[in-house]
């Protein structure tokens, strides 16, 4: 059970919360403690000032005057202490009853004492208390509020950023800060910004240039590549013919397979939609490409998709199955999901972990290849509108889920 909040904004507004409330407790205290210390200073002059009177008058006319006692019987021991051997003294008491300031002095061998209510001074005390509870509230309230809105400014423009840096990760290298976040003060929200946006524009050049390369070399490979096809077709029947045309065959299958990456790459494929039975089709693809493998058909559901991409992501998954794993290969297709699974050694963790890589085939375990398969077939998914998840089954052996939109774009 969390019980602190994990986003930024709530933090940092609870931090401002705390800290506006500890400096109005901090400064309520310091208020009261001032405010009694001045009021029992005054409280203690003031007494001071009347027992000095009521000594005065004694030693004139021999009375108790201003309502004061001889030697009272009420008097604190620690005032009747205080003045012995011809002091004078003041002493705040507090009883159940009630509070009273005392004086008291010594004069002739006796004590006169002063006493007077101190009960108005507590209630005014009461009464400051009181405003300072309700100005330390309101300061707590109105920074809370102003922190609040502060931090969800300020919140507002990181999680703008970070929807922008999701949208380049996601392929959108259009995608940049400066165009979400309006109002841009100098701060290091800003500062940020300017560096996200600074790596997706030198990330999209880099990538552009990559693509660009990747295109130009395979266009130009694509030419003599054919001629080799042709001159391998003309070569006397024979081993070391057969294998010269298996070698171009492969050559010419990488090219065509780069050029594609190379298109994809750009993000600017976009599906031709139709609506089909996805069980019927995926049975028509597979029989064509894997024979031998078998085809479950739990929920037929119509979709609607691509078709030729939609083949083109089959084809793939079934050919790393057949080259890669081990029979028996199971297609099954639930509703809008399709599933391909072989019974070989399974996918690497590094692939698991990282997603297919091209030129990266994962495994020694899983055969040899150029790791442009499973590539295309993200790729074309994503095209789709769809997800590729990847996983190794419990019993063994690779598991592929392709799961299709219910309403694609």
């Amino acid at each position: 059970m969390k019980l602190l909040p994990t986003s930024m904004r709530w933090r940092l507004s609870a931090a401002i919360a705390v800290v506006s409330a500890l400096v109005a407790t901090a400064l309520s205290l310091l208020v009261r403690t001032e405010f009694a210390q001045t009021q029992l200073t005054d409280a203690r002059q003031l007494q001071d000032q009347r027992i000095q009177l009521v000594v005065r008058e004694y030693a004139l006319s021999g009375q108790a005057a201003l309502g004061s006692e001889m030697d009272s019987p009420n008097l604190p021991p620690d005032l009747l202490a205080a003045v012995r051997g011809g002091q004078r003294a003041t002493y705040l008491q507090r009883t159940p009853e009630g509070s009273w300031i005392w004086a008291a002095a010594e004069t002739d061998g006796k004590v006169l004492s002063l006493r007077s209510p101190y009960s108005d001074r507590d209630e005014a005390l009461s009464r400051l208390d009181q405003v300072l509870l309700i100005g330390s509230v309101a300061v707590v309230v109105l920074s809370s509020v102003f922190g609040v809105l502060l931090v969800s400014r300020l919140s507002r423009r990181l999680r703008l950023a970070a929807g922008a840096a999701r949208r380049v990760a996601d392929g959108d290298m259009t995608a940049r800060v400066r165009d979400v976040i309006r109002d841009r003060p100098r701060d290091e929200a800003a500062e940020l910004a300017q560096a996200i946006d600074g790596m997706a524009d030198a990330l999209q050049e880099r990538l552009v240039a990559e693509q660009r390369v990747t295109a130009d070399i395979a266009h130009e490979l694509r030419t003599p590549v054919t001629g080799l096809v042709t001159a391998a077709e003309l070569l006397p029947p024979s081993r070391p013919a057969e294998l010269v045309r298996d070698r171009v065959r492969v050559l010419r299958v990488l090219v065509e397979d780069i050029l594609e990456v190379a298109r994809l790459d750009t993000a600017t494929e976009r599906a031709e939609l139709s609506e089909m039975a996805l069980g019927s089709f995926v049975r028509r693809r597979v029989a064509g490409v894997a024979p031998e493998a078998v085809v479950s058909v739990v929920d037929e559901r119509p979709v609607r998709t691509d078709p030729r991409r939609l083949e083109r992501v089959l084809v793939n998954l079934l050919v790393n199955a057949s080259k890669h794993g081990k029979p028996p290969i199971e297609v099954t297709v639930d509703g809008l999901s399709v599933q391909v699974r072989d019974h070989g050694p399974g996918f690497s963790e590094e692939l698991l972990r990282d997603g297919p890589s091209r030129f990266r085939t994962g495994s020694s375990d899983r055969g040899t290849g150029h790791g442009l398969g499973l590539t295309i077939a993200v790729a074309q998914v994503k095209v789709l509108g769809g997800t590729l998840a990847f996983a190794n089954a419990e019993d063994g052996g690779a598991l592929v889920t392709l799961s299709l939109p219910d309403s694609p774009v």
